[in-house]
């Protein structure tokens, strides 16, 4: 082998460490590896030292003050009077508030009959269901005669004593033996020991009032042989026919108990607000 060979040789092998010890860690990113030790370097480590923050803090006294005792009203009443309405932060040049429109379609109030019961004695009725939360019985009867029935006293007739004789008084009219009764026991159809009303007619049955004919206290006139004793009559004008009963409960079932006594008739009528119907 001539020189020659050995110079290429040697330049070969210088061009193989130049591309493994320095091109090579260039392309990788990686520091030259030259075979000489590099002193290691280390991280200066900083230390925080925490802010020490001092608050002024004021201390408050509470005193504690003794609960009001509760005022009981005196029972007068009291006057309520006016004040700027400043106080109350409005301004006097403010209108006044919309209230609310006033519907000017009065209510209808009309009624309609939803069932009837008519006759002359008592009985016990079937069972009606009433479907709406409110309805009302509505009843009148005619009875026969009043509570002691007939003019109480149509006249008396004293004669006066003469000589040895002893007065006599003679009556004429009678007294009313009967009275009329009348009542209505509204049952709960669900529960048949619940009585829902016991009705009866208000102030009792007095046909002479109804008519306008109310007795006064009689007026004795003395005359030398007889005495006259009448009813002065007064018109009164009570007839309190139909009563009217309000039930507000509802939508179940009843029976009635009817009691009657003396009566010509009766009549009773279940009435429901008009506007229910179609609603029920």
């Amino acid at each position: 082998m001539d020189k020659k060979d050995i110079t290429y040789i040697v330049a070969a092998f210088c061009i193989i460490l130049v591309i493994a010890f320095v091109i090579k860690p260039l392309a990788t990113g990686q520091p030259v590896n030259t075979g000489i030790p590099v002193a290691a370097t280390t991280e200066p480590i900083i230390t925080e030292t925490p802010l020490v923050v001092y608050a002024n803090t004021t201390s408050i006294a509470v005193t504690s003050s003794p609960t009001p005792k509760p005022t009981t009203w005196n029972q007068k009443a009291q006057t309520i009077g006016f004040v700027n309405p400043d106080t109350y932060h409005l301004s006097t040049n403010s209108s006044l508030p919309q209230g609310t429109r006033i519907n000017a379609t009065p209510p209808d109030i009309n009624r309609t009959v939803y069932a009837t019961i008519s006759g002359k004695y008592g009985g016990t009725t079937q069972i009606i269901n009433i479907p709406f939360p409110y309805w009302e019985l509505s009843y009148t009867i005619d009875p026969m005669i009043g509570p002691m029935s007939g003019p109480a006293i149509v006249s008396q007739q004293i004669t006066p004593t003469l000589g040895n004789e002893v007065s006599r008084s003679g009556i004429q009219g009678s007294y009313g033996a009967v009275t009329p009764v009348f009542s209505i026991q509204v049952m709960d159809a669900t529960d048949p020991n619940r009585i829902v009303r016991s009705i009866t007619p208000p102030g009792g049955i007095d046909p002479n009032l109804w008519e306008g004919i109310k007795p006064t206290t009689p007026a004795v006139t003395t005359r030398p042989k007889y005495a006259e004793t009448a009813a002065t009559p007064t018109p009164s004008n009570t007839d309190p026919r139909p009563w009217t009963e309000k039930f507000y409960e509802g939508q179940r079932s009843y029976y009635f108990i009817i009691n009657s006594q003396y009566l010509n008739s009766y009549t009773i009528k279940i009435l429901v607000p008009t506007k229910y119907i179609g609603k029920y």
